[in-house]
This record gives C-alpha cells, sequence and structure tokens, in this order.
C-alpha cells in the first residue's frame, strides 16, 4: 500500500491534527475522571458531615430542657452563633478540601452565592459555607450550608445547597 502525500495540503493537515487532538482530549478526560469524582464526593461527604452535625445539635437540643446548652456552648432555647458553630467544627470536625489547603468551613451572608458562583461571585471549591447570620431560637428557624465540588458551580448538580430549619 502506498501513500500519495502529493495532494495532502494545508486543510488535510488541519483535519487530521483536529482529528489527534480530539482523541487526545477524550483519552485526557477519562484518564482524569476518576480523580476528579473521588475529589466531588469528598467534598460532598464533608458538606453532609457539617449537616448531619447542625441538624443532631438541632434534634438533641429540641427534647432538652431550658438550661441544655450545644456542644460548642451556646443554649438549646436561644440565639446560636454562627461562628462559634464554625470554630468548633473547624477545630473538631476532620474536614478537608481536595481542591486547595483552604481546609476550613467558613461563614457567608448568602451561601446560595459562594456555592454557585452569581453575580461574579468568585467561588472557592471545596470549601463549605454556613449562613453568616445567627440561627434564631424561633421555630422555623432556617440555616443554609453550600459548597462547591465541581466547575462551573452554577452549572445545575455542581454545587451542594441545604437548608436546616429548627
Amino acid at each position: 500500500m502506498r501513500i500519495n502525500f502529493k495532494n495532502f495540503g494545508l486543510l488535510e493537515t488541519l483535519v487530521v491534527l483536529s482529528a489527534v487532538f480530539v482523541v487526545g482530549m477524550l483519552i485526557w478526560t477519562a484518564s482524569t475522571r476518576p480523580a476528579v469524582e473521588a475529589k466531588a464526593n469528598l467534598v460532598k461527604e464533608n458538606h453532609q458531615k457539617v449537616v448531619d452535625f447542625i441538624n443532631n445539635e438541632v434534634n438533641k437540643c429540641g427534647n432538652a430542657d431550658e438550661n441544655t446548652k450545644t456542644i460548642w456552648g451556646d443554649p438549646c432555647n436561644g440565639e446560636w452563633i454562627a461562628d462559634k458553630v464554625v470554630d468548633y467544627i473547624n477545630n473538631n470536625l476532620q474536614i478537608e478540601n481536595p481542591f486547595s489547603d483552604d481546609t476550613k468551613v467558613k461563614t457567608d451572608p448568602d451561601p446560595r452565592i459562594k456555592a454557585e458562583g452569581k453575580a461574579g461571585q468568585t467561588v472557592e471549591m471545596g470549601v463549605i459555607f454556613l449562613m453568616s447570620s445567627n440561627f434564631q431560637a424561633e421555630p422555623g428557624s432556617e440555616w443554609i450550608v453550600g459548597t462547591c465540588f465541581k466547575s462551573p458551580c452554577v452549572a445545575a448538580g455542581n454545587n451542594e445547597l441545604t437548608s436546616i430549619y429548627r
């Protein structure tokens, strides 16, 4: 079999290089996918760990007498200070961020914006954000926990947002 390169011009070269690029990108994507999924799953587990921790305190305090305190020291039947909760989580729960060295849970006025990256906000992948307003004692008070685990964060399924109610 003999290949004739006489009529092999610029257009043919571009087509061959494009095909090589596409195949190379498919191979690269397939080879890195397990690592990306592992990072995303770790962030989801961390998010769930924070949500479960706060929900457990809500449940524990719902059945307690009026002198009982939360594990971080706020009265069960009073306002919970967001910064105290975050400090306790950062000091006692094993939260690790696979996307950066910033492993701390943080507070933010609106975790939805931080998790979804709306309105030109920068997103810190893997960081878990807890609503910075204090958790009020009234029934129905809401706290939001949010995080982004896959880029672009604004895309459906690439972030985790959970509401916690008292």
